[in-house]
């Protein structure tokens, strides 16, 4: 991909390959969501130099670093099938993992700590929108994309969404990303980019560390919806309804 900093979007450039992630993420470029921002907007949304953030693209991409998975070539079906298995399945059991250790790691240093209370108030308050979130997606939005996907292999009609176009419950989804978004950076921030602090015990540090692989995967989680999976559902809808 040739990157052009006032028309190629981040999320373009993180969709073409994964491993470009982490060079967001050392910036502080949001990639998730506000994927649609060109990579000169983003960069100064956070004050970063877009020169020097192509510059770290070129040597990653120079380096030969491999094993990035390249989920934009992945049949749609099929990246549904992962998000689901994998971050669906993921999300509910690390949270319930992590709010159990923060029971524990709240009561023995929450006094020394007492952004630990925040922290813990705004996770659990993420666990039960996600729960909400996650079950919107199961039951209304991704059946509807598997029978859209399963029509055009088979070459049939795309069928109108329910209620109106799937840029309907697209939106609603994408919104609620937004809202999480806000709350893990706000999780970010309290904990230092989740920093232990030189008297946590280890379960304190297992925390953190739990946190900070929880916040990885959920970023790749909207980063595959906002970034792949919706704008090639609109795209096609689309397509459809002005061919037909």
């Amino acid at each position: 991909m040739k990157i052009e900093k006032n028309i190629t979007t981040v999320g373009e450039i993180v969709a073409e390959d994964f491993g470009h992630a982490e060079v967001m993420n050392r910036h502080g470029i949001d990639f998730c969501c506000n994927g649609d921002d060109t990579l000169d907007v983003a960069a100064n949304k956070v004050g970063a130099d877009v020169d020097h953030v192509i510059s770290d693209i070129e040597a990653y991409n120079k380096g030969g670093v491999g094993g990035s998975i390249p989920f934009a070539t992945f049949p749609k079906d099929f990246l549904i099938d992962y998000i689901i298995k994998i971050h669906h399945r993921g999300t509910r059991r690390d949270g319930k993992t992590i709010l159990d250790l923060f029971e524990k790691v709240e009561r023995v240093h929450g006094e020394r700590h007492p952004e630990l209370h925040e922290v813990r108030a705004l996770f659990t308050q993420s666990m039960e929108a996600l729960e909400v979130h996650l079950a919107k997606e199961e039951q209304v939005l991704f059946p509807h994309l598997y029978a859209q996907i399963d029509n055009l292999y088979h070459e049939r009609p795309w069928l109108a969404f329910h209620c109106g176009s799937v840029a309907g419950p697209i939106s609603v989804m994408e919104d609620d990303h937004s809202e999480e978004g806000v709350r893990m950076h706000k999780i970010i921030e309290l904990t230092d980019h989740f920093s232990a602090p030189d008297d946590a015990c280890n379960s304190f540090r297992l925390l953190y560390s739990m946190l900070h692989d929880f916040a990885h995967n959920l970023f790749e989680h909207i980063h595959l919806e906002n970034n792949i999976l919706f704008p090639w559902a609109i795209q096609e809808e689309h397509k459809a309804m002005t061919q037909g």
